[in-house]
Protein backbone atom coordinates (compact mmCIF):
# COMPACT_ATOMS: atom_id res chain seq x y z
CA UNK A 1 0.00 0.00 0.00
CA UNK A 2 1.40 3.25 -1.36
CA UNK A 3 2.01 6.41 1.39
CA UNK A 4 2.09 10.06 0.38
CA UNK A 5 4.69 11.71 1.25
CA UNK A 6 5.30 15.36 2.56
CA UNK A 7 8.66 17.60 3.49
CA UNK A 8 7.97 20.34 5.24
CA UNK A 9 11.18 22.82 5.50
CA UNK A 10 11.25 24.42 8.94
CA UNK A 11 13.98 26.70 11.04
CA UNK A 12 13.51 25.13 14.67
CA UNK A 13 13.35 21.13 14.86
CA UNK A 14 12.03 21.04 18.70
CA UNK A 15 9.49 23.30 18.28
CA UNK A 16 8.36 22.23 15.32
CA UNK A 17 8.44 18.86 16.62
CA UNK A 18 6.15 20.07 19.73
CA UNK A 19 3.51 21.47 16.96
CA UNK A 20 3.20 18.77 14.76
CA UNK A 21 3.32 15.88 17.64
CA UNK A 22 0.14 17.78 19.09
CA UNK A 23 -1.46 18.13 15.79
CA UNK A 24 -0.93 14.05 14.74
CA UNK A 25 -1.33 13.32 18.42
CA UNK A 26 1.53 11.07 17.94
CA UNK A 27 5.38 11.50 18.75
CA UNK A 28 8.05 11.14 15.38
CA UNK A 29 9.07 7.79 14.28
CA UNK A 30 12.43 9.29 13.63
CA UNK A 31 13.87 12.43 15.50
CA UNK A 32 17.35 14.09 15.33
CA UNK A 33 18.97 17.23 15.54
CA UNK A 34 18.04 18.24 11.92
CA UNK A 35 15.35 16.35 11.23
CA UNK A 36 12.00 14.39 12.32
CA UNK A 37 9.57 11.77 10.46
CA UNK A 38 6.26 10.56 11.45
CA UNK A 39 4.90 7.55 9.95
CA UNK A 40 0.94 7.93 10.11
CA UNK A 41 -1.77 5.13 9.59
CA UNK A 42 -4.69 7.81 9.89
CA UNK A 43 -3.96 10.05 7.62
CA UNK A 44 -1.66 7.06 6.01
CA UNK A 45 1.46 9.65 5.40
CA UNK A 46 5.01 9.98 6.34
CA UNK A 47 5.52 13.16 7.28
CA UNK A 48 9.29 14.48 7.38
CA UNK A 49 9.99 18.17 8.73
CA UNK A 50 14.05 19.24 8.08
CA UNK A 51 16.31 22.34 8.25
CA UNK A 52 18.02 20.91 5.44
CA UNK A 53 16.48 22.81 2.70
CA UNK A 54 17.65 25.80 0.38
CA UNK A 55 13.95 27.10 -0.09
CA UNK A 56 11.92 29.33 2.46
CA UNK A 57 10.14 27.30 5.25
CA UNK A 58 7.34 25.29 3.73
CA UNK A 59 6.19 22.78 1.69
CA UNK A 60 9.66 21.36 0.60
CA UNK A 61 8.82 18.56 -2.01
CA UNK A 62 5.94 15.84 -2.27
CA UNK A 63 5.83 12.63 -2.90
CA UNK A 64 4.81 8.78 -2.60
CA UNK A 65 6.46 6.24 -0.32
CA UNK A 66 6.21 2.73 -1.71
CA UNK A 67 6.28 -0.77 -0.14
CA UNK A 68 8.11 -3.04 -2.51
CA UNK A 69 9.54 -2.84 -5.68
CA UNK A 70 6.67 -4.09 -7.68
CA UNK A 71 5.18 -1.24 -6.57
CA UNK A 72 7.71 0.97 -7.25
CA UNK A 73 7.61 0.11 -10.82
CA UNK A 74 4.19 0.31 -10.64
CA UNK A 75 4.81 3.93 -9.83
CA UNK A 76 7.76 4.79 -12.18
CA UNK A 77 5.42 3.61 -15.18
CA UNK A 78 2.99 6.20 -14.10
CA UNK A 79 5.61 9.05 -13.96
CA UNK A 80 6.29 8.24 -17.94
CA UNK A 81 3.34 8.31 -18.83
CA UNK A 82 3.15 12.13 -17.36
CA UNK A 83 5.73 13.25 -19.97
CA UNK A 84 7.60 15.39 -18.09
CA UNK A 85 11.44 15.27 -17.60
CA UNK A 86 12.20 12.73 -14.62
CA UNK A 87 15.23 12.25 -13.10
CA UNK A 88 15.78 8.13 -12.05
CA UNK A 89 18.11 8.80 -9.07
CA UNK A 90 18.27 5.34 -8.53
CA UNK A 91 19.94 3.80 -5.10
CA UNK A 92 20.45 6.57 -2.33
CA UNK A 93 20.75 7.61 0.82
CA UNK A 94 18.83 10.45 2.36
CA UNK A 95 17.60 11.50 5.21
CA UNK A 96 18.67 9.14 7.32
CA UNK A 97 17.57 6.11 5.46
CA UNK A 98 18.25 4.02 2.47
CA UNK A 99 16.18 4.24 -0.87
CA UNK A 100 15.58 3.79 -4.75
CA UNK A 101 13.92 6.99 -6.08
CA UNK A 102 13.16 8.96 -9.04
CA UNK A 103 12.03 12.70 -9.10
CA UNK A 104 9.73 14.73 -11.10
CA UNK A 105 8.06 17.94 -11.22
CA UNK A 106 4.47 19.00 -12.32
CA UNK A 107 3.35 22.03 -14.36
CA UNK A 108 3.65 24.47 -11.63
CA UNK A 109 7.33 23.40 -10.32
CA UNK A 110 6.71 21.23 -7.46
CA UNK A 111 9.04 18.69 -6.82
CA UNK A 112 7.70 14.84 -6.37
CA UNK A 113 9.90 12.00 -5.35
CA UNK A 114 8.87 8.24 -5.40
CA UNK A 115 10.70 5.75 -3.67
CA UNK A 116 10.88 2.59 -1.97
CA UNK A 117 12.68 3.26 2.00
CA UNK A 118 15.21 -0.01 1.53
CA UNK A 119 16.77 0.02 5.31
CA UNK A 120 18.35 3.19 7.66
CA UNK A 121 21.39 5.30 7.62
CA UNK A 122 23.45 6.69 10.33
CA UNK A 123 24.41 10.22 8.19
CA UNK A 124 21.26 12.36 6.51
CA UNK A 125 22.81 11.89 3.38
CA UNK A 126 23.29 13.77 0.14
CA UNK A 127 21.83 16.90 -0.89
CA UNK A 128 20.39 16.07 -4.06
CA UNK A 129 21.46 15.70 -7.71
CA UNK A 130 21.64 18.34 -9.93
CA UNK A 131 18.85 18.42 -12.47
CA UNK A 132 18.32 20.99 -14.52
CA UNK A 133 16.30 19.56 -16.81
CA UNK A 134 13.45 18.49 -14.62
CA UNK A 135 11.78 21.44 -14.02
CA UNK A 136 11.95 25.35 -15.52
CA UNK A 137 11.45 26.91 -11.99
CA UNK A 138 14.25 27.15 -9.84
CA UNK A 139 13.97 24.54 -7.11
CA UNK A 140 16.26 23.93 -4.13
CA UNK A 141 15.46 21.07 -2.12
CA UNK A 142 15.29 19.22 1.81
CA UNK A 143 17.11 15.91 1.69
CA UNK A 144 17.46 14.87 -1.67
CA UNK A 145 15.16 16.81 -3.98
CA UNK A 146 16.62 18.00 -7.02
CA UNK A 147 18.29 21.10 -7.02
CA UNK A 148 18.42 23.25 -10.26
CA UNK A 149 21.50 24.51 -11.49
Amino acid sequence: MKRLHVHVSVNDIPQSVGFYSALFAARPAVIKPDYAKWMLDDPRVNFAISTHSSNSPGIDHLGIQVEDGAELQEVYGRLKQAEAPMLEEGKTTCCYAQSEKSWIADPQGVSWETFLTTGESTVYGTSGPRVEALTPVEKGGACCGPKAA
